[in-house]
């Protein structure tokens, strides 16, 4: 059974681990050799400039009918959207050099890599507009007699897909297997198959439980309510007492959400399990689609068509809107030259604490109260050669058990030309052991040597053989990597306030669903997108 990828520590406890890591760092017998790299990730530093403003005033004036803000996935779609509807009038404005935002890539002479996202489920029947897209861009290259999406071959993850590191040696799956009891393998038949049953399973309002995306759920009262509960509580309620499943299930929360199950809402947490019912022609339900450079593949295709809107290193810092459109106010950061376009219409498609500062309007505010954001570390650890081990074989998703570290993705695997003799791995670290705040602020004062040697002390505890064949480390640093479902926000006010929209301003941001992922960020770019057509008296067919 394959499930993939994706503040149980608090107080005192939280402190002993935050030390325990730093002496962890500090006490390494890794080799002095200097290893080259670098500490990246979203330009905060520039992005902080919104909280001391201190802009120069505007040199420049242009004129266009539509701006983006923001060039994650759901500003992509939103451009990508327009130009489909062949509505051209329009740019995106982004703070970093490429476009992307969590789903950004990277690339090397043996690999590309992801920097955050890295793979998207079979699609689910409420997945409308993604369903659509990956008709265009050839993820889904056709249909069956059952009417059964036939996938890109070369885009389904390869075999093997998943192991799991425990007792010194991996085996298959990422569901612990060896040495547990009747008992836990009673547990583990009694969770799963629930989860199975609430696949299918709809509300009173006819609905299906769990849907991707999540707005299309069944508004069911009785099913809501449990988002007021965490995971941890719900599986107390349900006598899921194992722990290897519990392990498990955390290990889930925290790959998925970046926060442990102790602090994810119990709807999010089953959601999990329970939204996806993606079927295919060709492959096996719980596979999944994925590429050496994750998501980033994604972020390329929805680029091209929209190259010439892009405008890079443009950090936007003022949206006001007037009697006669919107003013939208960015600093090119290579320049430091301050720039005013004046348009009808504005998509935000920033997460919401952002969206929050740039906006000055004397209507309406966009209020960030009740959005909690998860930290995240990533490494992409260059290597001469192989992982081994014993057991099971390298295979795409390698996680570790009771980590801090989850484990890492092996960016080589969907290379299928021939067999690699080096790879990328993309070791995956949800900071997780401390309230997002501190874990935040712990990790921006953390040195790059630091990361480096926290990353490498993990590699070669598992992974001795690779003792002198690594050519390269680089970290990547998500201060807020992606939206955190805590205990009553999915279904709670804060969100569904998110969700109104005010036109000539629209919103756009996976977390305004509570769940990062691509589908959600992808459904909301569209979602906006066509309502700003709908705003603007541009002729389109909803792709939703």
């Amino acid at each position: 059974m394959k499930l993939s990828r994706r503040q149980l520590i608090a107080g005192g406890l939280a402190s002993l681990c935050s030390l325990l890591l730093y002496r962890f760092a500090q006490n390494s017998n890794i080799s002095n050799k200097v290893i080259p790299g670098e500490l990246l990730g979203a330009s905060s530093n520039i992005g902080h400039k919104l909280r001391s403003g201190g802009f120069p005033q505007p040199s420049k004036h242009l004129k266009k009918n539509v701006v983006i803000v923001g060039g994650g996935i759901s500003g992509l779609a939103a451009g990508y959207r327009l130009a489909k509807a062949r509505f051209n009038d329009f740019v995106v404005l982004d703070l970093e050099k490429h476009a992307g935002g969590n789903a950004t890539s990277g690339k090397n002479a043996v690999s590309s890599y992801p920097w955050g996202a890295h793979y998207v489920p079979l699609l689910t029947e409420e997945s409308h507009c993604v369903r659509t897209l990956f008709e265009e861009m050839g993820v889904i290259t056709g249909y069956d007699e059952s009417a059964l999406p036939i996938y890109n071959e070369y885009f389904i993850c390869n075999d093997p897909n998943e192991r799991l590191f425990r007792y010194g040696r991996w085996q298959d799956g990422l569901i612990p297997t060896i040495g547990i009891g009747s008992e836990d393998k009673d547990q583990y038949q009694r969770f799963f198959s629930l989860m199975s049953e609430l696949k299918a399973r709809k509300g009173k309002d006819g609905r299906r439980l769990f849907t991707i995306p999540v707005d299309f759920s069944s508004q069911d009262p009785d099913w809501l309510a449990l988002d007021k509960m965490t995971m941890a509580q719900w599986l107390d309620e349900q006598h899921f007492t194992s722990k290897p499943l519990r392990w498990y299930i955390n290990y889930c929360c925290r790959d998925d959400f970046g926060t442990t199950m102790h602090a994810t809402s119990a709807w999010a947490g089953i959601h999990y399990f329970a939204a996806r019912n993606g079927l295919a022609a060709n492959t096996a339900s719980d596979s999944v689609i994925t590429w050496p450079e994750g998501n980033g593949w994604l972020v390329d295709k929805l680029s091209k068509p929209i190259q010439t809107q892009l405008i890079a290193n443009a950090l936007c810092y003022s949206i006001t809107d007037n009697e006669t459109g919107v003013t939208v106010d960015y600093v090119d950061t290579t320049t430091q030259e301050s720039i005013r376009i004046d348009t009808k219409a504005v998509i935000i498609a920033t997460p919401r604490f952002v969206a929050s500062r740039l906006l000055k309007s004397q209507r309406f505010s966009l209020s960030a109260d009740g959005f909690s954001y998860s930290p995240w570390a990533v490494a992409n650890i260059t290597l001469s050669k192989l992982p081994a081990g014993k057991g099971a074989a390298l295979s795409w998703d390698n996680v570790v058990f009771n980590s801090e570290l989850l484990g890492y993705v092996n960016a080589s695997h969907q290379i299928t030309q021939m067999r690699p003799t080096a790879t990328v791995l993309t070791y995956y670290w949800p900071l997780s052991h401390l309230d997002p705040h501190m874990a935040r602020e712990e990790a921006l004062k953390r040195e790059y040597a630091e990361w480096q040697t926290i990353f490498l002390k993990e590699l070669l505890r598992i992974h001795p053989e690779l003792e002198g064949h690594t050519e390269r480390v680089d970290i990547w640093l998500w201060g807020h990597g992606m939206i955190r479902p805590a205990p009553g926000f999915i279904w709670g006010s804060k969100r569904r306030e998110a969700l109104t929209q005010h036109p000539p301003i629209f919103t756009a941001h996976s977390d305004m669903s509570g769940i990062s992922i691509f589908e959600e960020a992808y459904t909301h770019g569209v979602r906006a997108a066509e309502q700003l057509m709908t705003h603007l008296n541009i002729p389109y067919s909803s792709e939703l």
